[in-house]
């Protein structure tokens, strides 16, 4: 092994082949651009995905443009490079972090920046032609330069967790050459930054087999290893990198695993290599469809289901603020913040039907050892739980705990746990899997509400009350509404768990003597309910945790008149002031003028996000990434996706409804397998503003009330086209008793509609999302 110095090296190439590495094999991949060819008839997960791809004919200069790649770990952004002629390949892992725990999270367990590549070139750029192309997962097109031009391809491998570069430069770019700077391994964020914080040391640099190395090392043990090698094939170039994290563990150890990892990516046959790569991406988008006429608004999110796709795995770390993508700047938020922005982030993938990336639910079966540490030390009894913010995707806060309400340390960090809860809740309701519940959902948040019974106290008025805690971001409160509606949901969803658990709790009575005891939230005649008790809401705020009980909690629901008044003041009167709105805010209030019924609200709400107008110096990026002043984020436009499945679909409550709160504006609508609470997986179509059909699947046995939306009269057919029987349960509405493993499909009576997926017209042009 040679030992190198330069803090930025060269990775020189190396001729010839390796095993199955021949010309004309891997040289497809990077010379041509091409993805895999089309199918000989028109597909509409096929269609409605690759007409979302990306386009970039100006060169992008950061992360808020920057085309992005990932596998739920290792993540990279291409865009220009330190001088006119190069261009750079910002490398990130969303497992590398600090472990340094006797600060908080945002420092001592840090996120940290790894490095990136440079790709040298012998002109100045002067134009780039590229596609993000979602359906395969990679970047292609050309760079052109004053001197040539090269031709690229790029994907993060799903399986192996790779980087492949492929490039087939021109003769005048002949030359063409990476190199990769290493980065100083130290947080970047400045909020509470310690004055004895010390970098880690620098990495040692190294070549081992013709593979480059850079192994840096922990303070606290540990480390990481970045290893790559080009390969040559006449004019095409194959680079493949890796990256092994390891903690606590051996540095020299992740060397040799990142070494041979290197090797055998580049032993293998690459055309196998994509091939594979691309065949998880597309079994992928078969999950799930949905198709409106907006296009734009359709490419936004299916660009979110690749973003989501590409940040998170169920085996993997939940969603930070950046997912796998580090950016240079905007970046103090260096971990994971719970008392909005991950559980925000993290409801998308159950609708879509895409329980691989539930990340959220793994972390808590994990990592629960983690969760007492969060909790005030004269709390910890064994029996409750808290979560700090931020945490590392470990649920580990640092030296940091949620402080004790009405003491004089409060902090918007005591609903952070439950509010996390209500994200595996979710879970469990869109697959009625009972091992969550009973491993995970019930342990768990009778702890967390443990924790606050610790505080709940009995006031004069016979009611139990909650001393001084923090509305998030706002004010400080007793019987804060945010804390509140956390509670009386915790309390009922453990009894409704132990009934269906069949436990005979000891904790029971108590739980509920809160549901049944607990104060109401404070209200306002006019202004619906407050921030808490004598705390009204009086200004903008960019949270909606005082309407956690509206949504998502849906403690109120719009079918139920007596519940309507409080809904739509409460609404009103926060959304009437917007002035301090940020991205979320707008995403959220969406969905929630869809679950009351108010579909052009709920269509105008999202646009005003996705049209990228910018709100209290917030924005939309041009590569559907987010910026807050100078930070930037990925939580608010993944919000984005459950505002429109509320959209077309909504679950709580026992009954299903089909297009709920769909716009005029769209006529045509078609989705399939999107997936509802009780463990449904529903089809359906809206032709010429009319439901032409829908159909169940049920996973679970779980009771059905639908919500069909058929004018007129209609039929009911099992799997097969034989009648099934139903019974009426209110207007519009029927009940079906479907068996695990059952389907009703329900249409019009006399018509026998093409029952498929579809991709529906447009209603004007759309341009591509990129720069």
């Amino acid at each position: 092994m040679t030992d190198l110095s330069r803090r930025a090296f060269t990775g020189a190439a190396v001729a010839g082949t390796a095993g199955a590495w021949a010309a004309g094999s891997g040289a497809t991949w990077a010379a041509t651009g091409r993805g895999t060819t089309a199918a000989p008839h028109p597909d509409p997960y096929e269609t409605a995905v690759r007409a979302a791809a990306m386009t970039w004919r100006r060169l992008p200069d950061g992360w808020q443009q920057a085309p992005f790649l990932a596998d739920g770990r290792l993540g990279c952004q291409i865009y220009a490079g330190p001088t006119p002629n190069t261009l750079k390949v910002m490398l990130s892992h969303t497992e590398v972090q600090d472990q340094r725990g006797q600060w908080r999270a945002g420092i001592g367990y840090s996120r940290l920046p790894i490095g990136y590549f440079t790709l040298t070139l012998a002109g100045t750029v002067t134009a780039v032609d590229w596609s993000l192309d979602l359906w395969d997962a990679e970047l292609r097109g050309t760079v052109t330069t004053t001197r040539g031009s090269v031709r690229l391809a790029a994907l993060v491998h799903t399986a192996r967790s790779a980087l492949l570069l492929s490039t087939r430069p021109s003769a005048g770019e002949s030359g063409a050459a990476w190199s990769f700077t290493w980065l100083t391994a130290a947080t970047t964020r400045t909020s509470g930054r310690p004055a004895d914080y010390t970098p880690h040391p620098d990495p040692r640099t190294a070549t081992t087999d013709a593979t480059r190395v850079v192994e840096q090392p922990l303070l606290a043990g540990g480390g990481w290893s970045t290893a790559w090698r080009e390969r040559r094939v006449g004019s095409d170039r194959l680079l493949a990198a890796h990256l092994v994290y390891r903690s606590p563990g051996d540095p020299a150890a992740t060397t040799r695993e990142a070494v041979r990892a290197v090797a055998a990516t580049l032993a293998a046959d690459p055309d196998r290599l994509v091939a594979e790569h691309r065949a998880w991406w597309h079994a992928y988008y078969r999950r799930s469809l949905l198709s409106v006429p907006d296009k734009r608004l359709q490419s936004f999110y299916l660009i979110q289901l690749y973003k989501l796709g590409s940040a998170t795995r169920a085996d993997g770390p939940a969603l930070s603020e950046w997912g796998p993508w580090f950016p240079e700047t905007g970046n103090n938020w260096t971990g994971l913040w719970w008392n909005l922005n991950v559980q925000i982030a993290s409801t998308g993938y159950l609708g879509t039907n895409h329980l691989e990336l539930d990340s959220v639910t793994a972390a808590f079966r994990r990592f629960e050892a983690n969760l007492p540490l969060s909790v005030p030390p004269a709390y910890r009894d064994g029996q409750s739980y808290a979560l700090g913010h931020p945490s590392d995707w470990q649920l580990r806060a640092g030296e940091w705990n949620v402080g004790v309400p009405g003491s004089g340390r409060i902090s918007d960090n005591f609903g952070n746990l439950t509010w996390g809860l209500h994200n595996v809740w979710l879970a469990y309701r869109h697959t009625m899997d009972r091992a969550i519940l009973r491993d995970v959902l019930f342990p768990v948040l009778a702890r967390a509400l443990n924790f606050y019974d610790h505080f709940l106290h009995e006031g004069g008025d016979g009611r139990l009350h909650l001393p001084t805690t923090r509305s998030p971001e706002y004010a400080d409160a007793a019987d804060c509404t945010y804390d509140l509606s956390l509670i009386r949901w915790a309390a009922r969803t453990l009894l409704d768990a132990a009934r269906t658990l069949r436990i005979a709790d000891p904790r029971a009575g108590r739980w509920r003597e809160i549901a049944t005891r607990l104060v109401p939230y404070a209200q306002d005649p006019a202004d619906g309910v407050l921030i808490g008790a004598d705390v009204p809401l009086a200004a903008s705020h960019r949270h909606h945790s005082h309407l956690l009980w509206l949504y998502p909690l849906r403690e109120r629901v719009w079918d139920r008149p007596a519940d309507r008044d409080l809904m739509r003041r409460s609404f009103a009167h926060w959304a009437g002031m917007r002035d301090s709105w940020h991205g979320y805010s707008y995403a959220v209030s969406s969905s929630m003028s869809s679950v009351m019924g108010a579909p052009e609200q709920a269509l105008d709400l999202l646009t005003y996000f996705t049209d990228r107008n910018t709100a209290a110096d917030c924005q939309l990026t041009e590569n559907t990434m987010y910026r807050e002043g100078k930070n930037f984020a990925l939580e608010s436009p993944l919000t984005g996706v459950q505002s429109m499945l509320d959209m077309v679909l909504q679950g709580h409550g026992g009954v299903l409804k089909v297009f709920p709160s769909v716009s005029r504006r769209w006529p045509d609508v078609s989705f399939a397998s999107l997936r509802t609470q009780g463990a449904f997986l529903v089809d359906a179509d809206r032709s010429a503003g009319r439901t032409r059909w829908v159909r169940v699947h049920s996973e679970a046995g779980a009771s059905l009330v639908l919500e069909h939306g058929i004018e007129g009269a209609f039929t009911v057919s099992d799997g097969r086209g034989r009648p099934l029987p139903w019974r009426s349960a209110g207007p519009g509405r029927i009940a079906v008793g479907l068996p695990r493993g059952g389907t009703a499909f329900v249409a019009p009576r006399g018509t026998d509609p093409d029952a498929g997926p579809r991709e529906v017209p447009a209603t004007g042009p759309a341009r591509p999302w990129g720069l």
